[in-house]
């Protein structure tokens, strides 16, 4: 099922713009709530007050709802990062990433168990969900190249937008260890920088203390009023 295809379903009835949006917002829950297998057209129906007839009569299936609702969502949280330097830019992805944390990685653990399970809805999924995230991310590291920050021809570059997508569902498999609220800007600067050969500075060490005074020197000696003896 296309996108395409599915949201043209969409625009063949009547239903106005802010009813398909509370239509697909339903939809939205329903998969974060409990995946794929728990959105039913009578679930979308009793959810939105809205008539099972009409969600058929729209839509047709339930694969074409849910692609629909998919691509009109179709938003990358990381577009528009650009702050002319890659340790900036992926640390402000790692940022974002955080901030949605709860609510982004339900949904993305909906989409993967259902890409699994359900062949045919594989490419919708790449392309509403996962290809926009991959764009961003990629984006970040063409600028970096073209920057000289990074060797283009440095394989971790093709591994950073999986592994970064990645920390959305290993955060909550392994959360007895990563509990603290900077996991990712941790991954960010201990695991991708280094394996891009761009790791952040080293902190400068503290300045040293000041030299004790010399033997034989007396405060007094510097004082105005009070020449040094002799």
């Amino acid at each position: 099922m296309s996108t395409q295809a599915a949201t043209a379903a969409a625009r063949r009835g009547k239903l106005t713009p802010e009813r398909e949006d509370e239509l697909y917002e339903a939809v939205i829950c329903l998969l974060r709530e409990g995946g794929y297998d728990s959105v039913t057209m009578e679930g979308v129906a009793a959810r939105t007050k809205c008539g099972k007839a009409t969600l058929y009569r729209q839509w047709g299936t339930k694969t074409r709802l849910v692609t629909a609702a998919l691509d009109k969502r179709r938003c990358a949280v990381f577009a528009g990062i650009d702050t002319g330097s890659l340790v900036a830019d992926l640390r402000e992805a790692a940022r974002i990433a955080a901030s949605r944390r709860e609510r982004d990685a339900e949904l993305m653990e909906a989409v993967a168990q259902a890409y699994i399970q359900h062949p045919d809805l594989r490419a919708a999924f790449r392309e509403t969900v996962i290809a926009p995230e991959v764009a961003a991310l990629d984006a970040i590291l063409t600028r970096a190249v073209e920057r000289g920050e990074i060797a283009a021809d440095n394989p971790a570059i093709a591994f950073v937008a999986p592994c970064f997508m990645g920390m959305f569902r290993v955060e909550r498999l392994f959360e007895e260890r990563f509990t603290d609220t900077d996991t990712l800007r941790t991954f960010v600067d201990a695991v991708l920088l280094p394996a891009l050969g761009a790791a952040p500075a080293a902190p400068a060490d503290p300045p040293a203390p000041p030299a004790p005074p010399a033997p034989g020197a007396s405060s007094a000696s510097s004082a105005p009023g009070h020449p040094a003896e002799v």
